[in-house]
């Protein structure tokens, strides 16, 4: 915390008591000297109010004289009299830190008043406090806590920025609104106000400035510059307008970067800012500005105000960090913000050093560059960043001269000379500009500008720019012709023509130009109408009139008059003067008088003329006829009648001048129909030669007559349409636009008819262009959003939000994201905010209970819900699934408990598991089981089932069903000794029982047989077993459903079936127990005791069948097997065919019920005679139910021979048998298929058995490694069809394969016969190929040819003793673990080209091993290949110049004409090769007679020559391979071409006697129209045109050609006639009255305005003086302007006289002043004797011929100027090395300046190491 200086801690008043100083407290008085301490005196500084207070200095003694105010200033002021002694010292400053004040004082020697004041301030601790410190005006208003005020304490707050007194103490009680001023002067160094550097002094404020002296006015800028000039920050303005949604709630309004000063936003509308925020040191923190206060968020203040509909967010600043405002969606309507900020410029230029010297020695230059520097990294970085803001300006390179010292004599010089005199320092040159781009309204011109040096010799060549850099560049583009391009000017309109009724009004438009003179050069198109229709409310009196009033014909009278009376209007008019006198006294003559265009100007009532063409309608006649009366003094003669004649009866007349027809004028159109019309002269009749038409009568002018022309429709020609939009505003964009070609049938009836393009012969304009080929601003570019980071709870997903530049060449550029001005958007935003389902969280296990033994583990569980917002909330379990028991509390097992004396064992847990299968065949009431089995039961048996256990405490057990926690019920008693009852079995009792003691789990699977013998399914979900009874009794059937098994061994299902997994695994014995209970696999009298048993049940009171009791007597009441004997039965009816898998499986059933029976009995017999080890044969009295197993092997042939005909047809089946080899003695062997047998050396005999089944019945035979066996005699086929094989050897070794087979199949099994148990390979030596098989399956041996996507088996069947086992390899490698191997077969799935290789099978044991070989090769089917560019190319050099198809699975066609070649491709594809074989019209090729042919490129081409009209058709090529065949067609078309007449034309008139209509003819090509250059060299038919529309045309306007102009410029005016016209069906033009044509057609304009251009011609001022540039000897150019203007005078732009020829401006002239010439001196001594830097000059000037005194050089500039430097003594120095000469080597090395020469040489050391 800031201290107070000790010198301030009490309220002080001081006076002056001559030179002591007097201390006044509130209590008392203390007087002393000056050294017992000091104070501050009140003295005028400078005050920041205006006024003065009054008692200023109302507290010094009258020794101190007051200061005028004007004199009162903070400045040092100098003795003014020497009466003051020196300064004191400075006081000790009166805070330590955040600004103070120390004051030094002297006193005044004299008696009398002193001028001057004997203190002055000056301000110390200048430094900032830290943050703990607290505001220097709080501790001095804490400092009253202590005191009571009015009896009481307070705790008193600062009361700050007081606009009345703010240096006074005014402290607020804190919680109340009591203000009180506790001391009249806060203590020096306090803050004025809390926003300035103004601080309190002896009660006053006084002026500090931002350098912290007093007294000065320096301020800081708006970047926080203390006097800057604000060129280090930027003015940042801009308004957002929220575009939030429901689905995006945030958005950035704006990014303010760190340093930022003076922010301010406000926002309007419901919506809330917020605030993130990033620092320096990437530390991100967030405000969410929730209240109105004054908060400090990374040490940044931020003062916010909330109001209603508003919110206002300032920072003084600087920024301390990176801050993102942001805005949150709060309501319906949108918002805006406002906001404006300084944003720091932190990238600045900075001058670099200069760069090495271009010369070591003798004199060079050097330059300067700048680079871009961050200011907040402290690193330069890419110009582009300064380049960003405008405000930076990139200093000029500066140049230097340098390396001025002469070079050393080793290098030969003798002589320096300064650089500039001989090498003059490279200059921009520029050319001339061109011209401008626009005449007017600002273009732009341009001019190349280079940076060129001039060498030894004067030639002048182009540098690098950087060597001009020392100077500005010249600008190469300017603006030019800024001035304002002429517009109209449209006047006020005129009162109405007429007082009533329709009328019209006039206006004065005319074109002004930038000067506001009148003049030329407006767009006609764009000219304002200069009249319009009005209407006069007022009824007029008078038949109303169909034309506005300017339409009437006015008889020449009305004109006359109208002319007579024309006045000067605002209305541009012809207004022409009174005629001259006739030129002759008698007879007939001429009138002359001026017409003049003219205005009035309403707003100068004055008159103007304009140029002819701004005033419509026919100008007045300049000139007329007139009669000055007879000469010879006859009376003329008058006739009344005439007098309405054009000249009003001029007698004679028409004896002299008369009409006459004169041909015809042009036709009016050239196509499309025109008119022409006669053309009227009028003629002297006497001379015949051509009179002015006023001297004809008018009213006896012939009628027009007008005839049709040029009626052929018009060519046809392209019509354009316009261009559409841009489709982009920059980057580059397209506009399209509409083109077709058509052509005009009629103008009379505007028939347009479109045609095809290919019609137009002119080339089609483009249809698309480019258009806006200009770089686009810098914008933000996002890309797609990538995936929610939840599912739901509300997630996040994020973008890449890049700033990109659009170019003018359609690519994007990347740039920083401080190239895009506008916010960024959101580059991550909210999503899946969905609440997710309830679910539960489960706490870690507990510590078992106990410390060792079995103990318990528990948990807690809660029921969770993550919502929306991403919150996750507690909710009521009811809404979470069923949390199972065992899910919270778990058995556990720790080290058992030592007892004494014993030490603790380790071991875990154990469950005595008994894996049996238990099938009930008679009622019993219990029955007890262990764990670990399944059991087949009858309802209502009770159940005890048994879990033993070893080190377990079986207290702890505990049971599941269906991974439900079992609890004891009435129904299941749950024993505390590891025991679990279930009483009277009922259907819901059936599933998976499992007991758990700690770690350690085993299952007992329990199933119910229904009564007639099939499993009852499980029910899903009954309740109760009342339930299920009412289910049993209303449908029996439902209630005991036939249980299906799933895996597929016995099913005879669908393929889907067959392949489905198993239900669950306590189902994987079904289908063996469905087939034992169901398919008679039993011997008889377990079958009567089912039946009795059945019987018994449904009727207890019967009397029970005696058979069927003694069969009882031999049953089992429940039969047990092994597991693992079902599961070898599961498995080798696995691996049977699914064809036989049915009759195999009834066989196998058979065995197994044989075998449980024979064990029974076994077990039965042990019990009553344990001491007999053999059991006799088991003697089964007949039943007409027997079949057993060996009575179903036994009786076959028998069935077959005796009624085979009533047996169903079967396949073969070989019976294979699991029992092993029966070694009936030492020497002989009898064993079934499916076994080894292994021969020793005392094996006398083998006997190989095979017992097959099938109807017809099977034929037996018997194979030794694939190869038929030789019987002899030593190998004998026995009558049972077994093979025996006497006195074995070592070739008898192998597989030897039975084979059955009838009329239906065969069947085949292996039985191995091995040497001494060494392994043995079942192999193959044939060639397996497959195309279309799914999956194949070969033995290790054979090659196998396979197409891709197969699934293949590879059998290695082994054999040895001990079983030999087997390894795989590929291509010598062993097979990894991705391929399947099962049994010794290797499975290879979905094989593809990868998979291809040598596949080895390795068998091995303790007496060998034995290795086979398969080869596998992939086949590919022909096909097409993807990419067609080899046959391409293939059939392009083949034959370049002859047309070619490539063949396809769908055809191609190629049309052709005859005689010629053509080339056919066949592209195909395929593994090994395919062959390919060529066929036409489905023949072999080589078949066809007549056709000339080539083969090429193996197959793939054929070229067919010389093609006629047999050649053409269909031809194919067939490729095929072991894999497949592939058919691809083309067609050869022989094409002719003719004419074919086709429907008519459209008629080519419409009405009168032209039209006719031409039948159309069409080029054909086989029924297709083409192009008719094809039908050129046919002969065409004749074709006839007919009539058509021959009928009276409608009536319509006939206009004849524009006559000549009147004048040839300045404006003229041309007439033509119109007439209407009605053309006959003969072909007669007749006139008709115009109101005919008025009402089809408005009437065409008769007269219009011509050659309005101004007549112009060049003028030119007299020649100036002959003081040009001198371009020869006394010769000089000389001057003179040209320019254009009117007639009048008015001088006009060059342009406007372009078409006539301009004269000269300049001229050759004799002048004394050119006789000048170049002097030259003799050359000085060359500066080295060596090397290749020695030159030599001489003085070069231009002087004058005859005083021979030097002149400007420029005027000599005519010749070429001579060389004043040159190269000498440039021969090698001897004993020169390549050395660096300078210290700059290594810098000019990285800045690869070393192909310079002047570097080169310098640098011979270092360059030419480079």
């Amino acid at each position: 915390m800031a201290r107070l200086a000790a010198p301030w801690r009490m309220r002080l008043l001081v006076r002056i008591f001559g030179g002591t100083w007097c201390l006044l407290y509130v209590a008392g008085q203390v007087c002393g000297d000056q050294s017992q301490g000091a104070v501050f005196l009140r003295e005028f500084t400078l005050i920041r109010r205006e006024s003065l207070h009054e008692d200023f200095l109302s507290d010094l003694l009258n020794s101190h004289k007051t200061e005028d105010p004007s004199s009162r200033t903070a400045r040092s002021e100098e003795d003014r009299d020497g009466l003051w002694d020196a300064w004191g010292p400075w006081s000790e400053c009166s805070r330590t830190c955040g600004g103070g004040a120390s004051y030094s004082l002297r006193r005044c020697l004299s008696n009398k008043s002193c001028e001057g004041r004997n203190i002055r301030y000056r301000t110390c601790s200048n430094v900032d406090c830290p943050p703990e410190a607290g505001d220097f005006r709080a501790q001095q208003c804490s400092a009253h806590n202590d005191v009571k005020h009015h009896g009481q304490f307070y705790e008193w707050l600062p009361v700050s920025n007081d606009p009345d007194n703010p240096c006074s103490l005014k402290c607020q009680a804190k919680g109340t609104t009591l203000v009180v001023e506790l001391a009249p002067k806060v203590l020096d160094g306090t803050r004025c106000y809390t926003e300035s550097l103004d601080m309190c002094i002896s009660g006053l404020c006084q002026i500090v400035g931002c350098d912290h002296q007093l007294g000065s006015t320096m301020k800081e800028d708006n970047c926080g510059v203390c006097n800057g000039d604000g060129s280090t920050c930027r003015l940042v303005r801009g308004q957002y307008k929220s575009q939030l949604s429901a689905t995006k709630l945030d958005d950035t309004v704006v990014a303010i970067p760190y340093g930022s000063r003076h922010i301010r936003l406000v926002l309007k509308g419901p919506d809330h800012l917020y605030l993130e925020t990033k620092t320096l040191q990437g530390a991100k923190g967030e405000s969410s500005l929730s209240s109105t206060g004054t908060f400090l968020v990374d040490n940044s203040s931020v003062d916010f105000q909330k109001f209603p509909d508003k919110e206002i967010l300032r920072m003084t600043g600087p920024l301390t960090a990176d801050f993102i405002v942001k805005i949150h969606n709060s309501g319906p309507a949108d918002s805006t913000v406002q906001f404006i900020f300084y944003q720091p410029i932190i990238h600045r230029w900075r001058e670099t050093d200069f760069f090495p010297c271009s010369a070591t020695c003798g004199g060079g230059y050097q330059l300067t560059s700048a680079e871009c520097y961050d200011l907040r990294s402290n690193r330069v970085v890419a110009d582009q960043y300064c380049h960003y803001y405008p405000e930076n300006i990139k200093p000029k390179p500066k140049l230097q001269e340098c390396n001025l010292d002469p070079c050393p004599a080793s290098d030969g010089y003798k002589q320096i000379m300064p650089y500039d005199l001989y090498h003059p320092l490279p200059r921009w040159e520029a050319t001339p500009w061109t011209a401008c781009s626009s005449s007017c309204g600002g273009g732009i011109q341009s001019r190349a500008v280079s940076c060129v040096e001039e060498d030894i010799q004067g030639h002048v060549t182009s540098v690098e720019e950087w060597k001009c850099m020392y100077t500005p560049k010249m600008p190469i583009v300017q603006p030019c012709n800024i001035f304002d391009c002429p517009k109209w000017l449209a006047q006020e309109w005129s009162p109405c023509t007429v007082t009533c009724g329709q009328g019209l009004r006039y206006r004065v438009v005319l074109c002004i130009d930038h000067r506001g003179m009148h003049t030329g050069g407006c767009s006609p198109k764009t000219k304002p109408h200069i009249k319009e229709e009005c209407i006069i409310p007022t009824p007029c009196y008078k038949p109303k009139e169909k034309l506005p009033v300017e339409a009437k014909l006015p008889w020449y009278k009305q004109a006359q008059e109208l002319e007579e009376g024309a006045a000067v209007s605002e209305e541009p008019s012809f207004i022409p003067e009174a005629w001259s006198a006739c030129t002759v006294t008698c007879g007939v003559g001429t009138q002359v008088r001026m017409v003049r265009c003219q205005v009035l100007l309403s707003f100068s009532q004055s008159v103007a003329d304009l140029p002819v063409d701004e005033c419509e309608g026919p100008k007045p006649a300049s000139q007329r006829a007139c009669y000055a009366g007879p000469c010879n003094g006859e009376a003329p003669e008058f006739n009344p009648e005439e007098t309405d004649g054009l000249f009003g009866g001029l007698q004679g007349f028409d004896e002299l001048y008369d009409w006459e027809y004169e041909g015809f004028t042009k036709c009016s159109e050239s196509c499309g129909g025109g008119v022409q019309e006669a053309v009227v002269s009028c003629l002297n009749k006497q001379t015949r030669e051509p009179a002015d038409e006023n001297l004809c009568v008018t009213s006896r002018r012939p009628p027009r007559l007008l005839k049709s022309c040029s009626l052929d429709p018009c060519p046809a020609r392209w019509e354009i349409g316009k261009w559409s939009p841009c489709s982009l505003t920059c980057g580059v964009g397209l506009q399209t636009r509409d083109v077709f070609c058509s052509h005009l049938l009629s103008r009379e009836m505007n028939e347009t008819v479109i045609l095809a393009d290919e019609l137009c012969r002119q080339p089609k304009p483009s249809t698309v262009q480019a258009c806006n080929r200009f770089n686009c601003p810098p914008a933000w570019d996002p890309e797609q959003w990538q995936p929610c980071s939840r599912t739901c709870g509300g997630g996040i997903q994020k973008r890449e939000v890049l700033c990109k530049q659009r170019m003018a060449d359609g690519s994007f550029l990347e740039l920083p994201e401080t190239f895009c001005s506008a916010s960024k958007p959101a580059s991550q935003q909210a999503c899946k905010k969905d609440d997710c389902p309830s679910e539960w969280l489960l706490s870690d296990w507990t510590e078992c209970s106990t410390s060792c033994g079995e103990g318990t583990q528990t948990r807690s569980a809660i029921c969770r819900k993550v919502l929306k917002t991403g919150v996750s909330a507690i909710v009521n379990s009811s809404l979470c699934p069923p949390l199972p028991f065992s899910s919270s509390i778990r058995p556990c097992m720790l080290a058992t408990c030592a007892r004494p004396g014993r030490p603790a064992t380790k071991h875990s847990p154990h469950i005595a598991a008994a894996r049996k299968v238990y099938i009930q065949t008679r009622r019993q009431r219990k029955l007890h089981f262990v764990v670990g089995g399944f059991a087949y039961l009858l309802p209502k048996t009770a159940v005890v089932l048994r879990c033993p256990t070893r080190r377990f405490r079986k207290p702890l057990i505990t049971w599941e069903k269906d991974g439900q926690h079992l609890i004891s019920s009435a129904h299941v008693t749950v024993a505390p000794f590891g025991y679990l009852k279930i009483h009277r079995l009922k259907p819901s009792d059936a599933g998976i029982y499992t007991c758990s003691a700690g770690p350690a789990r085993e299952q007992f699977v329990i199933k119910l047989i229904g009564g007639n013998r099939k499993l009852v399914a499980r029910p899903l979900s009954l309740r109760s077993e009342e339930e299920a009874l009412a289910v049993r009794k209303a449908s029996p059937k439902e209630a005991l459903q036939t249980h299906k098994h799933q895996n597929g061994i016995f099913s005879n299902g669908s393929k889907a079936e067959k392949r489905g997994p198993a239900a669950d695994p306590g189902s994987r014995y079904d289908d063996l127990v469905s087939r034992l209970l169901e398919q008679g696999g039993w011997p008889g009298e377990l079958l009567a005791s089912w039946e009795v048993q059945d019987s018994t049940e449904r009727n207890t009171s019967s009397e029970e069948d005696q058979n069927a009791e003694q069969a009882l007597w031999h049953l089992p009441f429940t039969m047990v097997t092994e597991q693992r004997r079902l599961d070898d039965i599961l498995r080798n009816l696995s691996q049977q065919p699914e064809e036989l898998r049915d009759v195999y499986g009834k066989h196998l059933v058979a065995q197994l019920a044989q075998e449980i029976f024979r064990t029974h009995l076994e077990h039965q017999d042990a019990l009553l005679k344990p001491s007999e080890r053999r059991l006799p044969p088991v003697a089964i009295p007949p039943h007409k139910h027997v079949s057993g197993f060996s009575s179903s092997l036994r009786t076959s042939s028998a069935g077959e021979a005796g009624g085979g005909s009533r047996r169903p047809h079967r396949k073969p089946t070989i019976l294979r048998k699991i029992s092993a080899a029966q070694q009936l003695s030492a020497s002989e062997v009898v064993t079934h298929l499916g076994q080894t047998v292994a021969l020793a050396s005392g094996t006398l005999s083998v006997l190989l058995h095979c017992e097959a089944v099938g109807n017809p019945r099977p034929t037996i035979s018997w194979a030794r490694n694939g190869e038929e066996v030789q019987f002899s005699d030593r190998i004998l086929l026995q009558p049972d069809d077994s093979l025996q094989i006497l006195a074995p050897v070592e070739a008898d070794v192998g597989f030897y394969t039975c084979n059955a087979t009838n009329a239906l199949g065969y069947d085949s099994v292996s039985i191995a016969v091995t040497l001494a148990g060494k392994p043995l390979v079942k192999t193959s030596r044939v060639t397996v190929i497959n195309t279309e098989e799914p999956a194949i399956t070969a033995d290790i041996g054979s090659t196998i040819k396979t197409v891709q996507g197969v699934n293949v088996t590879i059998n290695c069947q082994v054999a040895g003793v001990p079983e030999a086992e087997v390894t795989w390899f590929r291509n010598k490698s062993k097979v990894g673990s991705p391929h399947h191997l099962h049994e010794g077969s290797l499975l290879l799935t979905d094989v593809s080209s990868s998979d291809q290789g040598l596949y080895s099978c390795r068998a091995a044991n303790v007496h060998g091993e034995l290795t086979e070989n398969t080869q596998l090769l992939i086949l590919d089917p022909p096909r097409v290949p993807t990419q067609l560019e080899d046959i391409r190319a293939l059939l392009s050099a083949t034959g370049p110049n002859l047309p070619s198809v490539l063949t396809s699975p769908l055809g191609a066609q190629l049309v052709l004409d005859p005689g010629n070649s053509a080339l056919l491709g066949c592209p195909i594809k395929g593994h090994p090769t395919p062959n390919i074989t060529w066929f036409h019209g489905g023949q072999p090729i080589a078949t066809v007679p007549g056709l000339t042919y080539h083969i090429l490129a193996a197959g793939q081409i054929l070229q067919v020559a010389n093609l006629s009209g047999g050649s053409q058709g269909e031809f194919s090529c067939l490729a095929q391979n072991e894999a497949g065949m592939l058919v691809q067609k083309a067609s050869l078309v022989i094409q002719d071409y003719w004419w074919s007449v086709d429907r008519l034309a459209t008629c080519s008139a419409s009405c009168g006697n032209r039209g006719v209509q031409q039948p159309r003819l069409r080029c054909l090509l086989n029924s297709t129209e083409v192009n008719p250059t094809h039908c050129a060299g046919k002969v065409r038919p004749a074709v006839q045109p007919i009539a058509c529309n021959r009928r009276d045309c409608p009536s319509r306007w006939m206009v004849t050609s524009w006559s000549a102009c009147t004048r040839s410029c300045g404006g003229g005016v041309q007439t033509r006639r119109v007439t209407c016209q009605k053309l006959k069906a003969s072909g007669i033009s007749t006139p008709v009255s115009n109101d005919m044509c008025t009402q089809l057609a408005k009437r065409p304009v008769d007269t219009q305005a011509c050659n309005q251009q101004l007549c112009v011609e060049w003028a030119f001022s007299s020649w100036g003086q002959c003081n040009g540039p001198c371009i020869g000897p006394h010769l000089a150019v000389q001057h003179r302007q040209v320019f254009c203007q009117t007639r009048d005078g008015i001088t006009l732009p060059s342009e406007q006289c372009s078409a006539l020829p301009r004269p000269v401006s300049t001229q050759n002239c004799w002048s004394e002043a050119c006789s000048v010439h170049w002097r030259v001196s003799l050359w000085t001594l060359c500066t080295a004797t060596c090397g290749n830097y020695g030159f030599q000059s001489r003085r070069v000037e231009c002087v004058h011929a005859r005083t021979n005194k030097a002149v400007p050089e420029h005027l000599c500039s005519w010749g070429p100027r001579p060389a004043n430097w040159q190269r000498c003594n440039i021969t090698p120095c001897e004993n020169m090395e390549c050395r660096d000469t300078t210290r700059y080597c290594e810098k000019v090395k990285q800045l690869k300046l070393c192909q310079l020469s002047q570097f080169k040489s310098r640098c011979c050391g270092t360059c030419g190491k480079a």
